[in-house]
Formats: C-alpha cells, structure tokens, sequence
C-alpha cells in the first residue's frame, strides 16, 4: 500500500519516516511553498524522544538542544515550591529536548529528504479535499501561491496531518462548533540571557488570574560568551482573544504589566521579556475530542485529530505518539482500513484523556494548589502549606495520563 501524507509539520514527518522505516511507501503534502524555521521553543519529553531516538536522530537533536535537568515550580513572589529532575536526571532512558521548534523541524525535514529522497516532499500543495472509492483515495490539491489547481493524487491511504486548521477535519466533521477558549491568552518569545539556575531548569511561576510565566533555555552558548538562547511563555486569564494563528506577532505592552515586579535572584523577568527579538501571541484554545477519526481510507493525526490546550508539553508529544502508532498498525496490514481502525481505537482515547485533563489538572496545578491554599501569599516554609509527597503525587498523575510514567521508559528494573 502506499499513503499519502497531508501536512509536513512535525506530525507529517514523524510519521513519514515511521513508514519508510517500516518498508511503506508515502508521500508528503504541504501547503507551503517555502518551509522556514518558523516559532519558538518546544520539549519534547522522554515518551515522545524515545520514538525519535528509535529513528536515529538523538545526536541531530542533542547538537540544536538543551538537554532538559528539572522541573521547578515558583510562586509569584519566587518562592520555590517544588522541583523534580527531568528526562535522564529523572531516570527515563531517553532525554527531554527543550529545542526552538524550527530546528527540531529542520532535523525532521532533512531526514526526510535524505532516507525517502529529494521529493519526499511536495510543497505548494494545499489540500481542498479527499474523495474515496473501493480502489483508492484522491486528494485535490490547488497551489497556495498562485490558487492553480494541481494533478489529483491517488494513494490506499490518506492520513491528515494538517493541524489545527485541517481541510480534511472540516470536511468530516462539518458540524463541529468554533474552538473552546480557556479564558487565557498566551504570549510568547526567546530572548538571550545567562543561564539560570541549573542551566536546564525548566521553570514554571505563578498562576493565570495574576500572570503566568513558562520559561527554559532552548540552545547554550548562541552568542560564543556562555550565554543561552532562553524561550518564555507568558499565561493571563483574558476575556478576549484573536483566532488561531502560531506566528501572529504579539505585542509587550499588552502584558509586561504583570510582570514588572519579578525581579528574582536568579532571573530578572521583565529585562528578559524586554530584551526578545519578537513577541507571538496565541489564544489558549482546544476542540471538544471527536467520537471518530477514521472514514475508511482517510484518518487524522496530532493536532487535526486532538486540538488541545498547550500546556504539559504533550501537542508535539502526542503526535508523535499517533505517529509511532500509525506506523506500527500499517506495518504488517493487508486492509489499509482495519489498520486506520486499529490505530484510532489505540489513540483516540489516550489522546481524549490528555486534551481533559490539560483542561482540569495540567502540570502547573501545583502552583494553583499552593496559592490557593496560601490565599495568594508568601508563605514561611512550603511544609506548612503542603507535602513534598502531595505535590509528588499530583506530578505524578498528570505523567500516568500523559503516557510518561510507563516501567518501559525507564531504567533499571
């Protein structure tokens, strides 16, 4: 059989070369004519690596990433509340990668291009929908640069891997209503700054009504003086907010408000924010979870199956997890349908748990629990506030949704 791929994002390239690897001949389609390194950072965590490290690529990417160490939680006031090691200091057998999404995505493409060949990837190809018969599925295509229409496209199968914004989602789930927004907005940058704390913290601080920050390093040494590409997400609870857009520039004056007093003994936050070359702004924004992926010949993937809130680090994560799946099903199958149908009955309800529970309990909680519990106030010692046993656990919850706390990802017995 041979499937057609429709989108070359992370998820589209994952899975071509998941199917290269298993002797499944497929082809890429994406919209844009020019792919560019395009965003800011992202973590891969150790069950999302484990499938990259599988393809080859753990040396490609150690080489553009930080190597993730910890996880630090912070109130508002910089008080620390919890800390945990992270990817190989946690014990995982594969590391966490905190890399800028266009590098991760410049290893993928170029592995692409070298296994499957030169034109693996068909760019200037925007998909306008799919058609299907007992023999085959057809794609149409039209081209984004000039709206031409392109040849039609036959495969056995067709997986959607269009995003968020997926023509192929659309078209079968016509009826399905406008994204759910969260109430918070997010804003995001990178900046060039001296390593804090351990040099690969991964640093969560403070709570959504008042103001949120994400921040980690993404590259060491950028600038040849030891200092560090650093990435940062800033999270407000905002009544209004724009649609979806990855690369819609943001603008500062719109949220440095709430962080002009952060200036902490490890890292003065509003210098960091000001220094950033550009500012993307996104809403925090998901779908409700489907009841169906599949339609015989066609299925979808990653972020046009299962949308969800960009919290935990589990967008990029679960897609590649969809990728590992797809890959495994269409291995060994003779019916290119059972197979599509064997792989949503696997994901689709690991994934539905994940975009729920980023809705109810993300990672971060921690931080709501304490300033909850505190009433948004410095406390004396966190022991008096909460357990270091209690916020174990709730980490621990999350990673059992998630798919990270499997006996297989770890070492030793």
């Amino acid at each position: 059989m041979d499937i057609a791929i429709v989108g070359a994002g992370i998820a589209g390239l994952v899975l071509a070369l998941r199917l290269h690897e298993a002797g499944v001949p497929c082809r890429v389609y994406e919209a844009v004519p020019e792919i560019k390194p395009l965003g800011v950072g992202i973590n891969i965590l150790p069950h999302a690596s484990e499938v990259l490290s599988g393809l080859g690529l753990e040396e490609a990417l150690t080489a553009e990433a930080v190597l993730t160490g910890e996880s630090v939680f912070f109130n508002r006031f910089g008080q620390l509340i919890y800390r945990e090691p992270s990817g190989r200091a946690a014990g995982y057998r594969y590391p966490q990668y905190s890399i800028h999404r266009g590098r991760l995505h410049a290893v993928l493409l170029a592995a692409v291009r070298d296994r499957l060949g030169p034109g693996a990837v068909a760019l200037d190809h925007r998909c306008t929908g799919v058609t299907q018969d007992e023999d085959g599925a057809y794609l149409t295509f039209r081209t984004t640069t000039g709206d031409a229409p392109l040849p039609r496209v036959r495969a056995d199968g067709v997986v959607a891997c269009d995003g968020v914004h997926s023509v192929i989602r659309r078209q079968f789930h016509p009826e399905e209503g406008e994204p759910r927004y969260s109430g918070v907005n997010m804003w995001r940058g990178t900046a060039i700054g001296r390593p804090f704390l351990s040099g690969a913290s991964m640093v969560r601080v403070g709570w959504l009504d008042l103001g949120k920050l994400v921040v980690y390093p993404i590259r060491d040494d950028v600038d040849g003086a030891g200092n560090q590409l650093v990435n940062w997400v800033a999270e407000i609870e905002t009544p209004h907010h724009l649609t979806r857009d990855w690369n819609r520039r943001g603008d500062l004056n719109d949220f440095i408000g709430a962080y002009e007093d952060w200036h902490f003994d490890w890292l003065d936050v509003p210098a960091l924010l000001r220094s950033s070359d550009a500012v993307l702004e996104y809403p925090m924004v998901d779908q409700e979870p489907l009841d169906r992926w599949t339609f015989d010949r066609v299925t979808l993937l990653g972020d046009a199956a299962h949308p969800m809130v960009p919290r935990g680090s589990n967008g990029a994560g679960q897609a590649i997890l969809d990728a590992r799946a797809l890959s495994t099903t269409l291995a060994d199958a003779s019916d290119v349908t059972a197979a599509f149908r064997a792989y949503e009955d696997r994901r689709r309800p690991a994934t539905t748990e994940v975009v729920l529970t980023n809705r109810r309990t993300p990672p971060d909680v921690i931080i709501r629990e304490v300033r909850d519990r505190t009433g948004d106030r410095p406390f004396d010692r966190i022991e008096d506030v909460i357990s270091q046993e209690e916020l174990a656990s709730i980490s621990r919850r999350y990673k059992d949704v998630a798919g990270m706390s499997a006996r297989s990802l770890m070492t030793g017995d």
